[in-house]
């Protein structure tokens, strides 16, 4: 067996150069794809919530570090089954839309590497897929809730990122 191979250390009078970690924002910051301006947050789904009080199902996002604020996404009573599925693993005897686009993905060689909630306008949150095919990156517009089930859906579950201004708006 041999032994290490060792380096010596180079003394310079200079500052070290940032490394890549250190360069990166802090671990909840997040930058963005191609606007890198933008900071965004890593976000866990906490739940899917329907109260009889209210006409749609919640998806109540929390921040994975302190403050662990948290916002509240309107979704379609479908789609708040199929993100319960996508949460639980569950699949039917026949796929679903989404059970079929993750298929899909996988035979492609395709996998969702991030989802960005990027803003919201007028009640609506506008979020896109970020993907990894053989061919490069893709990104493409999506419906939230669409966005969230698919990110579970994968065989290790995308991150859920979400612009600061978006968190923001909703504790100002």
């Amino acid at each position: 067996m041999s032994e290490p191979e060792l380096i010596p250390e180079v003394v310079s009078s200079e500052p070290p150069e940032p490394t890549i970690s250190e360069a990166v924002a802090p671990a909840n910051e997040v930058p963005a794809g191609p606007d890198v301006s933008t900071v965004f947050r890593v976000m866990n789904v906490e739940s899917v919530v329907f109260d009889l009080g209210d006409a749609s199902p919640q998806v109540h996002l929390m921040e994975n570090v302190p403050p662990y604020r948290h916002i509240s996404v309107s979704i379609a009573l479908p789609e708040a089954h199929a993100l319960y599925g996508a949460i639980h693993h569950m699949t039917g005897r026949r796929p679903s839309t989404h059970e079929l686009a993750s298929a899909i993905l996988r035979q492609l060689q395709g996998d969702i590497i991030a989802v960005r909630i990027v803003r919201y306008e007028a009640g609506v949150f506008y979020a896109e897929l970020d993907v990894m095919t053989p061919r490069g990156r893709e990104q493409f517009d999506c419906r939230t809730s669409d966005a969230f089930i698919l990110a579970l859906r994968q065989a290790v579950p995308a991150p859920i990122l979400c612009a600061e201004e978006v968190i923001q708006s909703f504790f100002v």
